[in-house]
């Protein structure tokens, strides 16, 4: 029978541990973990992330803090914000809310906030430490991080002797993930769209990560029978049965035909999403944890 790996339970579980921390935190040293929001322009979909990520902040006790900017807003303006929340001693976090109008440029921003600010692990810095191994002082981006919890509580801490692929080779997920994998003793191909035989590759995995972003691109003859896989894609597709110009989410794997194969599996929606937010909280709290003097738990 194959395992659905039900994301929400799991990033519940990961935020009850936050909250409980956090109030030891402020009870012990007066340190409350403090997450600034930044967000230019009025794009619908980022005001949605960013108002669930400010929400769930208050609710885990944390400080936060959200700036809405006018789409106007210049690179000297926001580089301006950015460098007074590196300032601010409250403000443990700062996530710049991704993509930015087309006038301004991204990685220079990503690149002046603190390392040790940098909760969505985009530093330079923070990908350094992840590829030498440093999983103690640097900060992990957060859907790679919540996907290696899931991969942990399969299989455990050391996955010695298991064969992982992940089908894509992003900074924001393919590469992190891949380095995640490989410090936990796992050996680890990393394939992309150039790679040839690419369903025979797959086939080898005792733990597949698809984050491609091509709609049900992964079938069940690709999964090695009881494999881990672990769906980062998120993509609309038309759902004609819900009605005329209806649409419904599904992931880079073909649901229906992996879960028939795979020991465990997460579904699109409610698998590796819920976690994103959950292990932004957890980064944040990390980063306090450590302006704190205090040792940082591990998720």
């Amino acid at each position: 029978m194959t395992q659905v790996i039900d994301g929400k339970l799991i990033a519940e579980d990961v935020l009850t541990e936050v909250k409980k921390a956090t109030s030891e935190l402020a009870s012990e040293t007066g340190v409350i973990p403090g997450l600034a929001v930044v967000i230019v322009g009025d794009d619908p979909a980022s005001h949605v992330y960013v108002n669930s990520k400010s929400k769930m902040a208050k609710e885990c006790g944390f400080k936060s803090v959200q700036h809405t900017l006018p789409v106007e807003t210049t690179q000297e303006e926001l580089a301006a914000l950015v460098a007074s929340l590196n300032d601010d001693p409250s403000i443990h976090g700062v996530l710049v809310q991704l993509p930015l109008p087309k006038h301004l440029k991204s990685e220079p921003i990503i690149q002046s906030i603190l390392p040790e600010k940098d909760v969505d692990g985009l530093h330079a810095v923070n990908a350094g430490k992840l590829a030498i191994g440093d999983l103690e002082t640097g900060l992990v981006s957060c859907t790679p991080a919540g996907a290696m919890v899931f991969v942990r509580r399969m299989h455990g801490e050391d996955l010695s002797g298991l064969n992982a692929v992940v089908i894509g080779r992003s900074n924001l997920f393919g590469k992190p993930m891949a380095q995640l994998l490989l410090n936990a003793n796992a050996t680890v191909t990393i394939a992309h769209s150039r790679t040839k035989d690419l369903p025979a590759i797959c086939r080898t995995a005792d733990i597949l990560v698809a984050a491609v972003g091509r709609p049900q691109m992964v079938k069940g003859d690709w999964v090695k029978p009881g494999a881990t896989v672990i769906d980062v894609g998120t993509s609309r597709i038309p759902a004609p049965e819900k009605g005329e110009g209806k649409t419904r989410l599904v992931g880079d794997v073909d649901y229906v035909e992996a879960a028939k194969v795979a020991g465990a599996i997460t579904p699109v929606p409610g698998g590796v999403g819920p976690m994103t937010i959950a292990m932004l909280m957890a980064n944040t709290l990390k980063s306090a944890c450590r302006a704190a003097g205090r040792v940082a738990l591990r998720f």
